[in-house]
């Protein structure tokens, strides 16, 4: 059995979407481990990411010794599943990985499938995904069944939120094998302050157009706002598969005068286009984008849901209460209405993320779960 502290570890990251914070996650993951003298490679889905995602994994590749391999995988289960988790353990046994690291619940699964080995453990990090479907929804019993059936099959949890955690075992079950919280983390980098844009509007919104995230309450947040007088502009800066939806909202409020779109744009640029980040996620565990703009110092409010209130401290006034365009309006008024207020409380924040969300600390902290992993096993 490899030890961490004698020889470098052979790991192998999977995921089925290279997208969103999950990608981003495991991209600062594998960088930190190859610093650290590892060997590392990345499984992603062929099928979603696009031109970005080929970008990135290009840019990774070569330092990575165990490669990059793309195989299609789809989002929901089907029949093909089988082809591709055999695809998976051919590729398996080829690289003779020490560590199967799944990140989501589908990748989560195929490396779960695998048989034990005294050789190598099988780590998990659902990263929310299938933990947001409520248990009253087919979606949400069959997620939590699959869950439950693989649950002893996995060495070693990484929760990157107790918000996770806590999910997970009040809707799964409590796991026999070692359970870690291991918070996100930005780059030094990161906590470099943001100049803002010439065409900066009142508002911004960074991310993905998914119900999840939230963009059409904020829209309508604005137009609550614009019926009482007060004509706040707002910039969109993403994509993704609601953005026609979006789009027509935007219309049919009579707001495209007020909201622009300027497409997916690099977080720290897109920060630069508002006087205030707003976060109207319906559902989040550790959303990096918090993280980043706490970073930089943001001026930023955000919903009380998941592991966001983590990030700011569970009684931060810029917290507001999740799926409720009034009370995202409230919150933006009273935050433009007391800049300094708001400005003060980014900074305490900027703080906060520097003691607890850094990028070397989630290597550490994986890398130490490792370990634990393997003393268990």
């Amino acid at each position: 059995m490899p030890s961490l502290s004698s020889q470098p570890l052979r790991i192998l990251h999977a995921v089925r979407a290279p997208v969103g914070g999950i990608f981003r996650h495991i991209l600062d993951l594998a960088n930190g481990q190859v610093e650290r003298g590892h060997d590392v490679g990345i499984v992603a889905d062929s099928l979603t990411g696009g031109e970005r995602a080929d970008k990135a994994l290009a840019e990774i590749a070569p330092r990575l010794s165990l490669g990059v391999h793309r195989i299609a995988i789809r989002r929901e289960p089907v029949p093909v599943d089988l082809l591709v988790w055999m695809r998976l353990q051919s590729l398996i046994r080829r690289l003779k990985p020490d560590v199967l690291h799944g990140h989501g619940a589908k990748a989560g699964a195929f490396v779960r499938l695998r048989k034990r080995s005294d050789k190598v453990i099988r780590v998990y990090t659902p990263h929310g995904g299938s933990l947001h479907y409520p248990l009253n929804t087919f979606k949400g019993e069959f997620y939590s069944r699959l869950e439950r059936a693989l649950m002893n099959n996995t060495d070693l949890f990484l929760f990157e939120s107790a918000f996770a955690r806590d999910t997970y075992q009040r809707t799964v079950g409590v796991p026999k094998g070692l359970v870690h919280c291991v918070f996100n983390g930005v780059t030094a980098e990161e906590f470099q302050p943001v100049v803002t844009a010439d065409d900066v509007t009142d508002l911004v919104y960074v991310g993905e157009f998914r119900h999840i995230k939230g963009a059409d309450i904020l829209i309508d947040a604005v137009a609550q706002l614009h019926a009482t007088g007060k004509h706040v502009t707002l910039t969109l800066a993403g994509d993704g598969e609601e953005m026609e939806v979006l789009k027509e909202q935007v219309s049919r409020l009579g707001l495209a005068g007020s909201i622009r779109f300027i497409g997916h744009v690099k977080a720290r640029y897109g920060f630069s286009k508002g006087r205030l980040l707003v976060v109207p996620s319906r559902g989040d565990s550790m959303p990096y984008v918090v993280i980043e703009a706490g970073a930089a110092g943001i001026p930023m409010i955000a919903a009380r849901v998941g592991g966001i209130p983590e990030i700011f401290g569970p009684e931060s006034e810029a917290l507001f209460a999740p799926s409720d365009p009034s009370a995202i309006a409230e919150a933006i008024k009273s935050a433009l209405e007391n800049r300094d207020g708001t400005i003060t409380r980014a900074g305490e924040l900027r703080e906060r993320i520097l003691q607890h969300f850094s990028q070397q600390a989630m290597v550490e902290g994986v890398l130490n779960g490792y370990r634990g992993a393997f003393a268990n096993h």
